[in-house]
């Protein structure tokens, strides 16, 4: 069933789980984390990232996802991640999107909070969930040039109270992108910030983390946790080892097998450490 993520994060964190959002770029990936998710009888976040939605619309995108998550009994919510702009999170929510992150975290604060406002605003009109971003998580890639700025607990606290998002994503110590398990989490930041904020909180990039932190983390107040790196890597690796082994191989469908089962494992141990 469709919906958004406001009830899951709730009932995630007094149960001292976190929710996976895990970036999807088509049928195969979703299915897996589905698949994953009935058997664990959790709920399921399939988000849509920047690359994905320069990839294909998201009009067509809302429409695959939707229907899958129609035709499961486990709540899923289809979540657009890193909105870039009031634009693209309206077309989103009239696409079937039942969730939308706009990522204002590149812009003073009282901007960021006044264009969260906007989106909120429309969002919640139309009963869908909304994650918004204080202070900015970087990028462990120097082709994207995003400046890493550790979120402020009171800036924190201002921007949840003002903007009414139901969801805020905070930095402190993941990067996106990474490969290697060797971030650093700033534990005394985000206990700061779970102090004085009563919003669930998100942690992107958590592919850099190790299993003993994703566990740490879900008896926080973190509700949701974004997953994407380590679901490309093990699908790309396995592919590439698919046509290594046979050179004449062309059939998608049949290349794509191995690579799905490969990233289904990935999921369930996500799920796993996030309590699940």
């Amino acid at each position: 069933m469709l919906v958004n993520m406001v009830k899951m994060m709730k009932e995630a964190a007094v149960a001292d789980k976190a929710v996976p959002g895990f970036n999807v770029y088509g049928y195969e990936d979703a299915k897996m984390v589905i698949e994953v998710a009935e058997a664990l009888n959790a709920p399921a976040i399939l988000m849509t990232n920047k690359d994905a939605v320069a990839h294909m619309d998201v009009k067509y995108q809302a429409a695959l996802y939707g229907a899958m998550g129609e035709d499961t009994d486990i709540p899923v919510c289809v979540h657009l991640d890193h909105g870039k702009d009031y634009a693209l999170c309206a077309k989103a929510i009239c696409a079937g999107y039942t969730s939308v992150m706009y990522d204002g975290s590149g812009l003073p604060l009282e901007e960021n909070i006044r264009q969260t406002q906007e989106v909120v605003r429309l969002a919640h009109a139309c009963a869908i969930s909304v994650e918004a971003e204080i202070g900015c998580v970087g990028y462990n890639d120097p082709s994207i040039h995003a400046i890493a700025m550790y979120t402020d607990p009171a800036e924190a606290k201002q921007f949840a109270e003002e903007t009414g998002v139901d969801a805020l994503a905070v930095a402190v110590g993941t990067l996106h992108r990474m490969q290697v398990q060797d971030a650093k989490i700033q534990y005394e930041r985000l206990e700061q910030i779970q102090e004085l904020t009563d919003v669930p909180l998100v942690i992107h990039g958590s592919t850099g983390l190790t299993d003993d932190d994703l566990t740490k983390l879900a008896a926080t107040s973190v509700a949701k946790v974004n997953i994407g790196t380590a679901l490309r890597m093990a699908f790309g690796h396995t592919l590439r080892e698919e046509i290594m082994a046979d050179s004449q191989a062309f059939d998608r469908i049949k290349c794509f097998k191995r690579p799905m089962e490969a990233i289904k494992e990935v999921i369930h141990q996500k799920y796993k450490r996030l309590g699940w």
